[in-house]
This record gives C-alpha cells, structure tokens and sequence, in this order.
C-alpha cells in the first residue's frame, strides 16, 4: 500500500460508487453499500481494499487474494475466492487506474508566489498558480490557470503554457509553446538549439536554429530528456503523447498524437512519426524517416528506413518481426550445426 508519508489518499468509496465511476459491472449488488479505504496489490489487499487481475499469470494470486473487491474481466470472475466481490469489465487495468484516482486524485495547485521566485514584470500568470522556490520566468511569458511551476525551473523570454500544467524541478523551457494539461518532470529541457553546423575545413559553422518547439495539450515529458526546437520548421509533440526519462528528440522531429516514446529512444532531425506510434527502449532512428500511423518498434531496434503503418519492426537494422525471428533461427540452426561438427 501507499506511503502515507508521501501519498494522501481519499475516500472511502462503496463498491457501489466504484463501479459507476469505472463503468463496471458489480457481480454482487447487494454488496453495493460495502466501503473500502484504499487500492491495494492481489498478494497484500485485505478485506477494506480494491484489487485488480488483468493477466491470467496471476489467477493463483486472486484465488488466495483477500481484497474485498477485484476489478477483473468477466471471463476470469469464476476464480474470486468466497468474500471477493467482482467488478467486471473488459478493460480492467484501465478500471482500476480510474479507481486509484479517485483514491489518490492529482493535488491541485494553491495560488502561491514563493518570495525567491524572479518574475518579469510583463509576464502574465493565471489564477490559482503555485509558483515555488528560485523560479525564473522571463519577459512576456504567458502561463495559463492552475499552473504549477516547480522549485528552480527557468521558463524563457516569451514561452507559453497552457492551463493546468505541471512543470517540475530544474526544468528549462525555451523558444516553446505549450498546450494544456502539459506535464514535465524533473529535468526535462524544451526548446535547447538543435544539433546543426555546416561543415568546413577550417571547422564547423554553427547554423542558427529559428524554430519552435510546439507542444500539444495532455503530452507527458519524463525525467532528463530533452526536445531541440526547429533548425527553421518547428519541432512538434502531438496531443496525448507519452514520452518516458532519457529521451532525446532532435530538430523539426514531428511526433504524432498519443504516441508512446520509451526512455533512451533517441529520434534524429526531421524525422515524423504518425498517430499512435510505440517504441521499446533504447530504440534509435536516423534522420528524415517517415513512422507510419500504428507502427511498433521493439526495444533496442535501429531504425535506418522508413516504417510503413501498422508495421512492427525490430533488429539493427530493424526488419519486420516475422523476418527477424526467421533469421535468428537460421543463425541458431547454423551454429548449432557448426558446434556438432566441431565435435
């Protein structure tokens, strides 16, 4: 359960009032009325706890658990011990994220100006903002309502936030505009000028970066990674993206909606993915490549041409999955072969 030196949670909430808020369906109405406190693993839930079971690996864990409750798809509700309550659904996983919300709903921002805090006088802040300790915002910076602006985060000469965000510690935005519902934690960079030089004999030639980062509303930007603005297109984050620690995107790089970016995936200049991309870890792509729409990419994968929609892809260079698991057996025959014969 949650550390309640760290996380404050709310409730309690009926079985009944669970079940309307996830739009599942309680196997047991009577049970309706019945109060539980908090959201809790299988193996540790008691009888005041809400539990979930999305994957069948764990249906020896649900058969012993003690939970009071289970959200759990309705195929696997006959494995609920005596005492167990069910709240069916086809997406269980996502029920019980709703559910852990609303016993642990996001603390919202209470107006605040912390007195080590240096803003620009022609800088415009919405209401109800919490602005924290040795905050820097710059000339004409427009921040929307119930912003949060954590400890030390610097926000440059003109950029713009939208209403309801959540910028976290050390954070540096720069030459970006920033749609609604923005979350960055610590050490994200936006806006730092892209990797671009000419090359001469006598050295490099720095060539001046004049766009924008343009980032949608609801993007989520994790720990340390960094977003260039444009060489002279801007650099843009669709709406609903996801994108985890360590991550580095380069200049004019166009990212889709609701695209799912893992940590260390490097992405070069100009490089566009589609809608609803997904890539694993520590996934690399060249420059100017085109990632259809649909398209995954497995961990660890080297990216050297464009992906079509739709396709999964995988390897360095990366190949459609089928055709990498064919060459990896042929390989694993061809040395099993040789280690016989060696014999």
């Amino acid at each position: 359960m949650a550390d309640n030196r760290f996380f404050k949670v709310a409730g309690p909430f009926t079985l009944g009032e669970l079940a309307e808020l996830t739009g599942s369906e309680l196997s047991d109405p009577a049970a309706a009325g019945k109060s539980v406190v908090d959201v809790a693993p299988l193996q540790e839930a008691g009888p005041e706890h809400v539990s979930f079971l999305d994957n069948k690996k764990y249906t020896d864990a649900f058969r012993e658990t003690k939970a009071a409750a289970c959200f759990v798809k309705p195929e696997l509700a006959g494995f609920a011990p005596e005492g167990t309550a069910c709240l069916t659904s086809k997406t269980p996983y996502k029920a019980y994220a709703l559910a852990a919300q609303a016993f642990y709903p996001q603390e919202k921002p209470v107006e605040y100006r912390a007195p080590t805090a240096v803003i620009d006088e022609s800088a415009s802040i919405g209401r109800d903002c919490s602005i924290e300790h040795g905050v820097v915002i710059g000339k004409n910076v427009k921040i929307g309502e119930r912003c949060r602006i954590q400890a030390h985060a610097v926000i440059r000469d003109g950029v713009e936030i939208g209403d309801d965000s959540d910028i976290g510690p050390h954070v540096c935005i720069t030459h970006a505009i920033i749609g609604k519902k923005a979350r960055f934690h610590p050490g994200v960079v936006i806006g730092r000028q892209g990797f671009g030089f000419a090359l001469d004999p006598d050295g490099f030639v720095a060539v001046p970066q004049l766009g924008r980062v343009i980032i949608e509303d609801d993007v989520e930007v994790g720990a340390n990674t960094t977003i260039d603005r444009g060489a002279g297109p801007d650099t843009v984050i669709g709406q609903g993206t996801r994108i985890d620690n360590l991550v580095q995107i380069g200049h004019n790089v166009k990212i889709g909606r609701y695209c799912v970016i893992v940590s260390q995936t490097g992405i070069s200049g100009s490089t566009q993915f589609g809608d609803f991309v997904m890539t694993g870890g520590q996934t690399g792509f060249a420059g100017h490549l085109k990632v259809g729409s649909g398209a995954k990419i497995a961990a660890q994968s080297g990216i050297m041409r464009d992906v079509p929609a739709g396709e999964e892809v995988m390897g360095s260079p990366a190949v459609p999955i089928r055709q990498f698991m064919r060459q990896t057996a042929i390989v694993n025959r061809m040395a099993r072969k040789k280690g016989s014969n060696d014999e």
